[in-house]
């Protein structure tokens, strides 16, 4: 094991062979804050650092090969070294549901550069009858940069509203009556049952008739655009080779609590209506 000498200063090449760190990577995490010299020469610019710096400048190493952004590196090293392993843990966890996602994604894109070929077998549709529903509504027309903020923002809004009915009766819903792109707005709503016998007054309500539907279930982490896309094809072309057609708008159905399940968990259903 190296004896480590808390007061001897090593120049930036000897820094560099004993941490494994490039002099350029050294220069670019100088420049970031991570890992500063204990000294800089006025005069001719040389660098100096600690011993004590050397375990310090490894873990950074480390966490660079994992490709972890400069900006995450900074908040782990950082931090107290009891809460390093958590934040680390946290960060992996983002990692893997990001290349969970971008592995369906992937497979998506392959079915899609096929021709359709292999996309009934990537998601299991399914047939159910929905009775009428009261709902209450908002409706917008929005692009989809937009549309993740306003879906969340309007069911705040309209889930608030129900409470003077006793709160939602059924799963809420997002109706897509036009198609949502960079360059098409819907319009887009979202309709919030309730238990009453008719549409109340002085709020935006409707009735939702009853009618059989397509669907597909979807986890948390499929829930996203552009992924989503696939699930919608799937029930799309379902209806279409059994013969059926669309009777209404495709729509999402939203049966759990979006902010305590976790990315495996059951989120969403895509469906639509058919006769």
């Amino acid at each position: 094991m190296e004896e480590v000498r808390m007061d001897r200063l090593l120049g930036i090449g000897e820094f560099s062979r004993r941490t494994r760190l490039s002099l350029k990577a050294l220069r670019l995490y100088e420049r970031q804050g991570l890992v500063v010299p204990a000294e800089v020469d006025p005069f001719n610019g040389y660098r100096r650092y600690r011993e004590d710096q050397i375990a310090h400048a490894r873990l950074v190493r480390l966490l660079r090969r994992i490709d972890m952004p400069l900006t995450v590196v900074d908040r782990i090293v950082t931090a107290p070294a009891g809460e390093r392993a958590a934040l680390l843990g946290e960060y992996w966890d983002e990692v893997e549901q990001r290349f969970a996602v971008q592995r369906h994604l992937a497979a998506y894109l392959h079915v899609v550069m096929s021709g359709g070929e292999g996309l009934s077998e990537m998601f299991k549709v399914e047939q159910r009858d929905v009775p009428e529903h009261v709902v209450l509504t908002e409706q917008r027309h929005v692009l989809q940069p937009a549309l993740t903020d306003w879906i969340r923002e309007a069911m705040d809004r309209v889930m608030a509203a129900t409470a003077a009915f006793g709160g939602m009766s059924a799963p809420g819903l997002v109706i897509y009556h036009g198609e949502v792109t960079e360059d098409s707005d819907g319009p887009v709503e979202i309709a919030l049952p309730i238990a009453v016998d008719a549409p109340p007054a002085g709020v935006a309500a409707r009735v939702e008739p009853a009618h059989r539907e397509a669907y597909v279930r979807l986890k948390k982490r499929e829930v996203q655009y552009p992924q989503i896309l696939g699930a919608y094809d799937a029930v799309f072309a379902w209806v279409e080779s059994n013969g059926l057609t669309a009777a209404g708008a495709p729509r999402e159905v939203y049966f759990a609590d979006w902010s305590t399940i976790g990315p495996e968990d059951d989120a969403c259903d895509i469906a639509f209506p058919i006769k």
